[in-house]
């Protein structure tokens, strides 16, 4: 076992503070990866507040970890010292159901573990990115590009592949009209994915706040939702929405701005349950459905997708003794649009 420092939540709803964990010996298949940058997602607050049900405590959260590969099992093909690497919010699954054998190990029926708030096959709790060091199986570690600096990079294993999962899932591309609903961590990404997928991209967004960002990140269009106007201007324009809004949404009036046989795609996870009247699905054939993140190769093909087309995340990087603070301002949206945690802080 190693000791390591981390930033932890002692209980539901208390402030973060510094701690140590232990972490596993590395086993034969695993990787021990000095981490250097942790995002901030949304839902590290959700788990830590409880907000989507009973959580373990103490919970040390973090699923958007970038890292160097500082030692390797004896049976690993795929890493080696060195190896710029991250982590998503996988560590494990079962490997064998229908999901695991496509690919698409997010889905697992057999039982995955999460990188944090999660018990793993060991029995012991999970740790997230918070904390100096991880060791995690190879088949759940992808490799960052050279082209994507480590810190820009850490949010892309959320917040990125949250996105880029389902607009490549329901064909977002030249040709289709795409609306990214919210503008904050998840739907800065989702705009600058939608435009290199080469869609015509809208924003929809509370207010115009963000409105010279959105353009800049590669929105052709920018709405705010608080305008009535909006609804009766934009009425059966989209062929998909992607909400990333975690709180209650109208969802009638949004799925009214959608065509004949449009998706409103939700990422976002509100923690009340919502309302709908069938109706405004019935008619024009639409669908409501929602998206998890990406199996491990599509998260790899997401990270060399944005390599490629020369971005990551726009964040901004903060000490580890911010977290709390980082943390009222995220529920407050003012970020712009990804916390970074410099691990070297810790």
């Amino acid at each position: 076992m190693t000791t390591v420092a981390a930033y932890a939540v002692p209980a539901a709803k208390a402030p973060l503070e510094r701690t140590t964990i232990e972490r596993r010996e590395v086993g034969e298949f695993d990787v021990l990866i000095d981490i250097k940058f942790a995002g901030i997602c949304h839902s590290d607050i959700h788990q830590a507040r409880e907000g989507w049900g009973e959580a373990t405590f103490p919970m040390v959260p973090g699923h958007e970890i970038a890292g160097i590969v500082s030692q390797v099992g004896a049976g690993v093909t795929k890493y080696q010292v060195g190896d710029r690497v991250g982590v998503g919010c996988l560590v494990d699954s079962c490997r064998e159901c229908e999901s695991c054998k496509a690919g698409e190990e997010q889905y697992c029926t057999g039982g995955n573990v999460f990188t944090y708030n999660a018990i793993g096959k060991d029995g012991e709790l999970t740790y997230g990115g918070y904390s100096q060091k991880v060791v995690v199986d190879e088949n759940f570690v992808v490799r960052i590009p050279d082209a994507l600096s480590l810190d820009v990079a850490a949010p892309l294993l959320c917040a990125g592949i949250t996105t880029y999962s389902p607009l490549k899932h329901w064909n977002a591309g030249p040709g289709k009209k795409v609306a990214i609903l919210g503008m904050g961590g998840l739907g800065h990404m989702g705009v600058k994915i939608a435009h290199a997928l080469g869609a015509e991209v809208t924003v929809l967004s509370q207010s115009l706040r963000k409105k010279d960002d959105g353009l800049k990140l590669g929105a052709d269009h920018y709405y705010a939702t608080s305008d009535e106007q909006t609804f009766k201007e934009l009425q059966g324009s989209f062929d998909l929405i992607l909400s990333t809004v975690s709180a209650p949404l109208d969802f009638g009036a949004f799925l009214s701005l959608l065509k004949r046989d449009g998706a409103l795609v939700n990422v976002g996870a509100p923690e009340e349950p919502i309302a709908l009247n069938l109706f405004s699905l019935i008619a024009g054939r639409k669908t409501l459905a929602g998206s998890m993140i990406g199996g491990i190769a599509e998260t790899q093909e997401m990270l060399d997708f944005c390599a490629e087309h020369g971005f990551g995340a726009e964040i901004e990087v903060i000490r580890a003794d911010q977290i709390n603070e980082a943390y009222e301002r995220v529920l407050s949206s003012d970020v712009r649009y990804r916390f970074v945690i410099d691990i070297a802080t810790i």
